[in-house]
């Protein structure tokens, strides 16, 4: 992803994140994507107090991107970023938070497309596959989209060769094995911790395209 060359639909990051909060994202980014170049990370590596008056003390307003993730966790830091984002008129993806300024899904993998953000949100998001079904067994997997944690390209392996059904099965519990989510959060709306979420969401995915699979 962050090769020599540039192409010229390539895709500009900036992340943002606390202790290394968004470390997995990050790598599932590389691993899985592509035309996509993290130009800067800033990670905060401080014991932040309460309250924080100065935010600017911890972000600095020099940065440009065609696309920025948060993966903070201080709301009064969140908060001074989603304004600086609206201002440089950059969007701000901030999965899990709740602030008005930004993007924010419930989870990575609950992203829907939508339009201005680029290369990342055409390969991550809501996971969408392509199923190859042959002699009633799963023989290929095409991910199309998926979880920016890598999670739906990592359970592949461990579908191919099962029934629909048993595949059907399976996924929300594998995805829940890998999913890196805080599984204490409950949206208030549908009951759902992040970790059910995130398993709903690619058994859905999945259901979908075995409905609409490849015969060989």
């Amino acid at each position: 992803m962050n090769g020599m060359g540039k192409s010229p639909a390539e895709q500009h990051l900036v992340i943002f994140q606390e202790w290394g909060s968004g470390e997995a994202k990050i790598q599932g980014i590389c691993d899985y994507g592509h035309d996509i170049t993290i130009s800067r990370i800033v990670d905060i590596r401080e014991n932040l107090p309460e309250l924080i008056d100065e935010p600017k003390d911890y972000i600095t307003a020099d940065f440009s991107a065609d696309l920025v993730l948060s993966f903070l966790k201080h709301p009064d830091l969140l908060y001074y970023l989603a304004h600086l984002c609206a201002d440089k008129k950059i969007p701000l993806i901030a999965s899990g938070k709740k602030e008005p300024e930004a993007i924010t899904p419930f989870t990575c993998c609950g992203l829907g497309r939508l339009p201005g953000l680029g290369n990342y949100g055409e390969q991550f998001g809501v996971p969408e596959f392509k199923t190859l079904v042959e002699s009633g067994k799963i023989k290929r997997i095409q991910v199309w989209r998926g979880a920016s944690c890598g999670a739906t390209w990592q359970i592949i392996p461990r579908l191919i060769g099962l029934t629909p059904e048993a595949a059907l099965e399976c996924i929300a519990r594998e995805v829940q094995y890998l999913c890196q989510a805080d599984p204490s959060a409950f949206d208030p709306v549908s009951s759902e911790s992040p970790l059910h979420y995130a398993g709903h969401a690619h058994a859905r995915a999945l259901r979908k395209s075995l409905d609409n699979h490849d015969h060989s």
